[in-house]
């Protein structure tokens, strides 16, 4: 019996299961940046990594604050170099187009997560930047959980099973009375499997070919199936 939900944020709520990089990577295409896919993605990883190492994302950040940094970081990393005009426009066509798709997926799934919120406690686990409160305070959707496990503030990154431990715990259930949902087969879904929840693979394009070709017998394409799945399971 599911008493209690965990959702992963980036890329299973913001972004229909769609690995960040590919949204980011059409947000580059529609401005018209001039590199092919793999420059790109090699200044997605850079960027990344960077990301990782210095403070540059904020606790009061929001989504859109968010882009603008993390866009303009990765054009910083690409061979060809825009004068200061140019890198401008880029970077604000981008985060906006990046921005409005995240608005966008929230929307769509707010009215299922209002539903869940009548009957099920949720807690969000997420690999983010240490800014994820006020993100979801922007979208209007932080009400709806209880509470928040993000890498940046606790020190541990996901496929670590800890994440979801803590969220697990901070529900107060035991893990088979909770359901996780999640984009990423590796970080999301089998660790949370290790620790004996149930789990929903929302499946979108993944980062690697090989990921788009594993499957799972609890697949969702759609993260607002989500509502429909408990109602035919969970009794």
């Amino acid at each position: 019996m599911i008493k209690g939900i965990i959702f992963d944020y980036g890329g299973t709520l913001d972004s229909r299961g769609v690995h960040w990089s590919e949204v980011l990577w059409q947000g580059y295409v529609n401005s018209g940046v001039p590199i092919d896919k793999e420059t790109f993605r090699t200044a997605y990883v850079e960027g990344e990594r960077a990301l990782a190492r210095e403070r540059i994302i904020l606790p009061q950040d929001n989504f859109h604050t968010l882009l603008l940094k993390k866009v303009a970081l990765e054009i910083s990393y690409l061979p060809i170099q825009p004068d200061e005009t140019t890198r401008a426009q880029w970077v604000e066509k981008i985060a906006a187009f990046c921005d409005n798709a995240a608005r966008q997926c929230i929307n769509e799934a707010l009215p299922m997560l209002e539903q869940l919120h009548e009957t099920y406690p949720m807690m969000l686990v997420s690999n983010f930047y240490g800014n994820i409160d006020e993100v979801l305070r922007d979208y209007g959707i932080r009400h709806l959980f209880k509470g928040i496990i993000e890498s940046a503030v606790v020190g541990v990154r996901k496929p670590n099973p800890t994440l979801f431990r803590l969220g697990v715990d901070a529900l107060e259930l035991a893990p088979q009375d909770v359901l996780v949902v999640g984009d990423s087969l590796r970080k999301d879904i089998e660790p949370a499997e290790q620790l004996g929840c149930h789990v929903l693979w929302l499946k979108g394009k993944g980062w690697t070919e090989e990921e788009d070709r594993q499957t799972h017998p609890h697949t969702i394409t759609k993260v607002t199936q989500v509502a429909n799945w408990l109602k035919d399971n969970n009794h």
